[in-house]
């Protein structure tokens, strides 16, 4: 498969799979739109640095960094919750079938595997956990320098 044709399924399956998502946690109708499009931006950005060669979890961080910076922005300017679209931002680059493997691992008695699996998973929570915090922290730094001029 080229590399466009893996990029173009990855973002329908960013775009869809994030909407679905959002839709189960009763996200208003009119951001479900822009949680896919944080979701497609997202993925972009990760997905484009594993191409120049960073590392996953770099790549993982860049990601939930940047989903971060435009979940808080559409938060504002929509003025809905945040914590509606930085899930949004996430879902792409969330570890599930890390986590799966893990367990499957240890469910057959493969221990060292199992924990390889784990610790890889660990680390990816981390720095999306990394990247959004340092999302949060940039937002508010943007907006108490620039305060807005609506009230």
């Amino acid at each position: 498969m080229e590399w466009w044709e893996e990029l173009l399924r990855a973002i329908l399956g960013a775009f869809f799979g994030t909407i679905g998502f959002a839709m189960l946690v009763h996200v208003p109708r009119r951001a479900l739109p822009v949680c896919g499009l944080i979701a497609i931006l997202s993925y972009l950005v990760y997905f484009g640095a594993l191409k120049i060669g960073l590392s996953d979890p770099t790549s993982i961080f860049l990601g939930s960094l940047i989903g971060s910076l435009a979940g808080h922005q559409s938060a504002r300017k929509m003025k809905i919750i945040g914590t509606v679209f930085l899930v949004s931002a996430i879902v792409p680059v969330v570890p599930g079938l890390g986590l799966y493997r893990m367990m499957a691992y240890l469910g057959q008695n493969r221990i060292s595997d199992g924990a390889n699996m784990g610790i890889r998973a660990m680390i990816t929570i981390g720095m999306i956990a990394l990247g959004l915090g340092a999302g949060a922290m940039i937002s508010r730094i943007i907006r108490s320098r620039f305060p807005s001029k609506n009230p």
